[in-house]
């Protein structure tokens, strides 16, 4: 019988936790044993895709050397890229543009205001960001001075959010006023994003594992959703600890609301906004 018509085998129980530790060691990512068909099933395709047809041969293929390397690339791919849409969470991004806002009146502004999309996905958050960021400097009369870095470990996402093109299902759910702004429709009917907010983000491949070695610029907003939920509990304080570093003094971390249940910093302070999950730097002077 043909490999690709068969039924898929099931993952054994040291092989599950082969893959899974695996899956944590490199990307941080822990899998309850409820995600067992998840994994076998986004593993499986990719083996069909190659013509293999044993669990223990593709892992072995994987973990060997510069070849495995570009194999999990592949991989990784499938196992962490998860749908998303602009404007996702609108409390949260609201919460960003009254920040601004706020530094904007009381005049706390830097020379520029720097954001930073940590699991970025296909760009939909960064470029979402990037026109609150831009609307609130021009409602108030103000250059925009701005950028936003936006980081994720597939590289993949990152070649569509570059390309700055998106389905219609995707566009026609924004603000009408927003799409006229910011969107040029396509004759096969995709929407590309406007040259003015591709110019504002910048995006690169990280993997949020190895935040002390990517590039220390301290940011205004830190914009970090969906993702800290994946990871172990010790390891989300880590990285919350390590953002607050590249944090400027009264700059702001957002996470998901109810990521993170237990984590305080001393040089950080809760936002008091029910919607939001947000911390705000002391100020040097606090």
């Amino acid at each position: 019988m043909i490999w690709s018509l068969q039924a898929a085998p099931d993952l054994s129980d040291r092989q599950f936790e082969q893959w899974s530790k695996l899956l944590e060691d490199r990307a941080g990512i822990c899998l309850s044993d409820q995600q067992r068909v998840f994994l076998q099933t986004q593993v499986t395709m990719r083996m069909r895709e190659l013509g293999q047809t044993d669990y223990s041969q593709y892992y072995n293929r994987v973990i060997d050397g510069v070849s495995g390397m570009m194999e999990w690339s592949v991989l990784i791919d499938r196992l962490v890229v998860k749908e998303t849409s602009f404007f996702r969470h609108r409390p949260s991004i609201d919460y960003v543009h009254s920040c601004l806002k706020r530094m904007i009146v009381e005049n706390t502004l830097s020379e520029s205001f720097e954001v930073w999309s940590v699991g970025c996905s296909s760009g939909e958050e960064p470029y979402s960001l990037s026109m609150i960021v831009s609307d609130t400097f021009e409602s108030a009369g103000l250059d925009p001075y701005y950028g936003v870095t936006a980081t994720d470990i597939s590289r993949a996402a990152l070649t569509i959010a570059r390309n700055g093109i998106f389905p219609q299902r995707k566009v026609e759910m924004m603000e009408p006023a927003i799409r006229q702004r910011y969107f040029t429709q396509q004759d096969n009917g995709r929407y590309l994003i406007s040259p003015e907010l591709q110019d504002r983000v910048c995006f690169n491949h990280a993997n949020v594992l190895n935040i002390n070695e990517m590039p220390s610029m301290v940011q205004d907003i830190i914009f970090c959703q969906n993702l800290l939920i994946y990871f172990r509990r010790w390891l989300r304080h880590e990285i919350m600890n390590a953002f607050v570093e590249r944090l400027k003094p009264g700059g702001v971390l957002v996470v998901g609301l109810g990521e993170v249940v237990d984590w305080s910093h001393p040089e950080m302070s809760r936002a008091p906004a029910d919607e939001v999950q947000a911390y705000i730097k002391k100020s040097v002077d606090a």
